[in-house]
């Protein structure tokens, strides 16, 4: 196998190298280490490439000629220092420098000359924006804050040139050396740019397209003496939209092939620079004669596959597209690795000649497959796609591969699409996301966070909505390792493109259906940003656009020419409520409800069949509210029901988009202050979410093929539709699905009181203890029933009505009803605890509710890993919704994000239950405490340090 890259960060310099754990031998030259494996070349390291550093450091001479002579020696003593990469490239990630244009007179053939002067430009965030830029050196005030963001200049108000900016990075590249070439990539720029180095310009005509990257081949422009200077001027999108209000603003944003949210939406202020910048990555890339770009793997499972044991064979197409700028012929074998298997072809490329070749099936025995979360494991299988010539490496990328297929059919007695994986119909339990960050500060760990949130839901579906993007490989990469299958917006809003008539738009309906304004744009952004991510088994879904299709012209393009020929495996639906994926004979659009709703509504409702957008509130607990409300501002919603005195809202509550929760905090007694309202809230969250995945699973294949809900994250600090907050900590929300989406759940229907169990799972579940039993305010136990029992694969199972009987034991003032599932092991596979009102719809029983007597315990079971026991002694009232935090010791700052097996837990009399908590231990220097506070618990903390307890 060949060695994987790596690269050693040595100031501004980076030297590509290999792992030498595995390294069979290299030789030395004048021109520098060629490095074999099996006789291959697997790299070289140009002389320039190891003693530019030292010349750069302006180390002694004599330190300068022992290096030289000792060449190997001085590799190993860098050995220590080797990080592992998996490609032949490196970030320009640090030392940006940037200026507003108006405030440089040079052109870019000057300001790319490593002799101009920058020391007094502003250091600059790459990857990034304008707006992160100015916040990062403290010229705006945080817009995430309060009602800072309104104190923010709008680029609409100042012009375009107010947030048009030069960014100038000075690099280290030797030259390319015999038929080597370099390569300069740009993965997303918004909205155009100019392109200069080494007083050169690279683009000859100006850059269009937020999603359009950039690859020039600079091997010609690089510096003899490898140091560089690369200058990009970046334009904002043009038009940048009046931030009016509207969805979209007034809609111009949508001219553009870019973001749309950035205007502003119902649920977000508008990004006062439209997120122009450098958004996305930078990178300098190096190649032999011949490279790779637009790999192609597709896993091809026919038949129905089980979860467990042996499986039928699968079948691996890899493709790829090679490129060969030099002026010679050039022949070499394109190779497809995986799982110690291989495939080659040889190839003779023409001379500035670009070729795409297929290379012959690999036929993969027994393969370990790739299942969505909830149904099995995510199996990935690292492969690579290489081109050699000769004897050498030109180029090589790398692959995770997730052996799966994805399949739809019609169901006709839902009259919706359903989804196959490995033969397997898949209940969909989605959310929408929109973005990870309003202003586009992206990371690989804020990622993986968010998604693992969304697994921690038993949610097994993203939809990416599409007044946004094509989400990142990186984001991606998160969705294969947890299991979210993706269902893919293109940049298309029912808003901003003129299905409705609206009047906060500038341009009726008739124009804004012609959005965007250059189609051909459009279409090349498609192309390029579907060959980006369609490697990625978790995506699972191409949409044309929310709630409406792009243009005519656009449309036919994707479905009948451009899908099909880049990536024919996946369903394409038109636009996210189209009839062909839920056939709506409802009437409205297609989705919602939106707001809070009775719990037992989602039980009654028969809503669309595959609901695309089904929402409700969302906000945090006070804890979160103060990360970004002004303490004069914490003010708790007055809600009136009899309207004789109007409902009112605090104003910074409101410019973060609160939606109200109305009458549904009142039953647990009306909010004493912004910290009780934030606690009751978490009460409603809880219930709404759960009984809303609820009702959906109840009808599973009945009524419903698949609910997606919105939303389920925030890329501000907005006030709805959230589980988790922007600063990545959880709320009930989070919890409430936690529990309704379970693969295997038991349930009790508010309408006819009947007990159902719901399996999501491929296999039949036999011999289950169900158990009904309540509660009283006292925590006197009476069992109901109690009874072994069967549930078929995929299937809903109702058991036992008995509503009449638990509203009497609930009538005077509540119960807790208790529903169980054991195995024959007696362990529990579901424990679902509902809290009763009494008969005039008060939670009277919790108001008075004895001081819950829960016993907390807690260790540090491993670094990043606290086992948290919480045991309540028998003849003690129900300790009622505790939440967990993971705090730091000193400030009292909760940890985050943190990641808890479950949370807001309640634990019966003579009970215990116990909660892990996942934490980067690396991230936080003080041992942390726990926090624990619940509905009859004052708050507590359990030191860690101090045993425990």
């Amino acid at each position: 196998m060949p060695i994987a890259g790596v690269y050693i960060p040595f100031g501004e310099f980076v030297i590509r190298y290999l792992n030498f754990r595995t390294l069979k031998g290299f030789n030395t030259s004048a021109q520098g280490i060629a490095l074999r494996e099996n006789g291959i070349e697997i790299a070289h390291l140009n002389i320039h490439h190891i003693f530019l550093p030292l010349r750069l450091l302006k180390l002694p001479m004599a330190a300068f000629k022992f290096y030289a002579k000792n060449v190997s020696v001085f590799i190993l003593l860098l050995f220590p220092f080797l990080q592992a990469s998996a490609q032949t490239s490196f970030e320009l990630n640090q030392g940006w420098k940037c200026q507003k244009i108006s405030d440089v007179k040079a052109d870019g053939l000057k300001i790319s000359n490593t002799d101009y002067q920058i020391d007094n430009w502003l250091p600059a965030t790459v990857p990034g924006t304008v707006l992160t830029t100015l916040l990062n050196n403290k010229l705006v005030p945080d817009p995430f804050w309060g009602m800072n963001n309104a104190r923010i200049k709008d680029i609409f108000d100042t012009g375009r040139d107010y947030y048009t900016y030069w960014f100038v990075k000075d690099f280290t590249q030797a030259a390319a050396t015999g038929n080597n070439q370099v390569y300069l990539n740009l993965r997303g720029v918004n909205y155009s740019c100019e392109v200069y180095l080494n007083g050169k310009k690279v683009n000859k005509q100006t850059h269009f397209g937020m999603f359009l990257r950039q690859t020039y081949n600079i091997t010609g422009l690089i510096n003899k003496t490898g140091r560089n200077r690369l200058a990009v001027l970046v334009y904002p999108p043009d038009p940048v939209g009046n931030a009016n209000g509207g969805q979209g603003g007034d809609g111009q944003i949508a001219k553009n092939v870019g973001l749309q949210y950035t205007a502003g939406w119902d649920w977000i202020q508008p990004m006062r620079d439209r997120n122009t910048g450098i958004w996305d990555k930078v990178t300098i890339e190096t190649t032999g004669a011949v490279r790779i770009t637009d790999p192609h793997v597709i896993t091809v499972v026919p038949g129905v596959r089980q979860v467990e044991g042996k499986q039928q064979p699968a079948i691996i197409k890899s493709s790829a597209t090679l490129t060969n700028p030099t002026g010679k012929a050039v022949s070499g074998v394109l190779q497809f690795n995986i799982d110690g298997q291989r495939v080659v072809k040889n190839v003779v490329l023409k001379p500035n000649s670009s070729l795409e070749v297929s290379l012959g099936d690999l036929v993969l025995n027994n393969p370990k497959l790739w299942w969505p979360n909830g149904y099995g494991k995510q199996n990935l299988y690292k492969s690579s796609i290489q081109f050699n010539i000769g004897n050498k490496i030109s180029d090589k990328t790398d692959v995770n591969v997730g052996v799966r297929e994805i399949q739809t059919s019609w169901n006709e007695q839902t009259k919706s699409r359903q989804v196959l994986v490995n033969g397997q119909k898949i209940f969909i339990k989605g959310g929408n996301w929109i973005i990870s960050d309003a202003m586009l500060r992206f990371s690989d760990a804020r990622y993986n966070a968010e998604v693992r949130f969304h697994r921690d839901m038993n949610l097994n579906l993203i939809r990416v909505w599409g007044g946004a993007l094509v989400e990142r490989p990186e984001f991606y990469n998160a969705c294969d390792e947890y299991g979210l299958l993706v269902f893919q917006d293109f940049w298309i809003s029912g808003d901003a493109n003129g299905r409705w008539m609206d009047p906060m738009k500038k341009d009726d309906q008739w124009v804004r259906r012609k959005y965007p304004d250059d189609h051909k744009l459009y279409v090349q952004s498609l192309i390029d940003q579907i060959k980006l991510v369609r490697n990625h088994p978790s995506l699972a879904i191409w949409c044309g656009g929310n709630e409406i299709t792009p243009p005519e012209d656009i449309l036919l393009a994707v479905r009948d020419t451009i899908l099909p020929k880049l990536d024919n495996t996946r369903w394409f639906v038109e636009y996210s409520n189209s009839d062909k994926m839920s056939l709506n004979t409802l009437g409205g659009n297609g989705d919602g409800p939106y707001g809070i709703q009775p719990d037992s509504a989602f039980w009654k409702v028969h809503t669309f069949p595959f609901n695309s957008e089904i929402g409700s509130v969302g906000i945090n607990d006070f804890e979160s509210l103060k990360r970004f409300i002004p303490t004069g501002n914490l003010v708790a919603p007055e809600f009136y029901a009899d309207n004789k005195k109007k409902s009112k809202v605090d104003s910074v509550w409101d410019y973060h988009k609160y939606i109200g929760y109305d009458a549904s905090i009142e039953p647990y007694g009306k909010a004493t202050d912004a910290k009780d309202f934030a606690a009751k809230a978490q009460l409603v969250n809880y219930n709404q979410y759960r009984a809303l995945m609820e009702g959906f699973s109840n009808r599973m294949w009945d009524w419903y093929t698949g609910v997606i809900i919105w939303k389920t994250q925030n890329p501000w600090t907005a006030m709805r539709g959230q589980m988790y907050d922007y600063y990545l900590d959880p709320n009930a929300c989070l919890y409430g699905l936690h529990s309704g989406s379970e693969p295997l759940h038991v349930m009790y229907n508010p309408l006819d009181g009947m007990v159902t169990i719901v399996n999501n799972t491929f296999t039949t579940r036999r011999d289950l203890m169900l158990s009904v039993k309540t509660y009283d305010m006292q925590g006197k136990e009476r069992l109901i029933t109690q009874v072994f029992e069967e549930i078929q694969p995929q299937s809903v199972k109702g058991f036992i009505p008995m509503k009449e009987g638990i509203d009497n034991l609930a009538k005077k003032e509540g119960v807790f009803l208790s529903l169980r599932l054991t195995d024959v092991n007696k362990n529990i596979v579901s424990d679902n605890l509902y809290w009763l009102p009494d008969e005039k719809g008060v939670y009277s029983g919790l108001k008075k509710i004895a001081p819950s007597q829960l016993e907390t315990v807690a260790k540090q079971t491993a670094p990043g890993t606290v086992e948290v026991t919480l045991n309540n002694p028998a003849n003690a009232p129900v300790a009622f919704f505790n939440r967990l935090s993971l705090v730091d010791a000193q400030s009292g700052n909760r940890l985050l994000p943190v990641f808890y097996s479950d949370n807001y837990v309640s634990v019966l009399p003579g009970e215990h239950k116990t909660v892990t908590i996942n934490y980067d231990a690396g991230k936080f220097k003080n041992v942390p405490v726990v926090s624990i506070n619940g509905w009859n618990l004052k708050e507590k903390t359990v030191d860690l340090a101090n045993g425990g307890k």
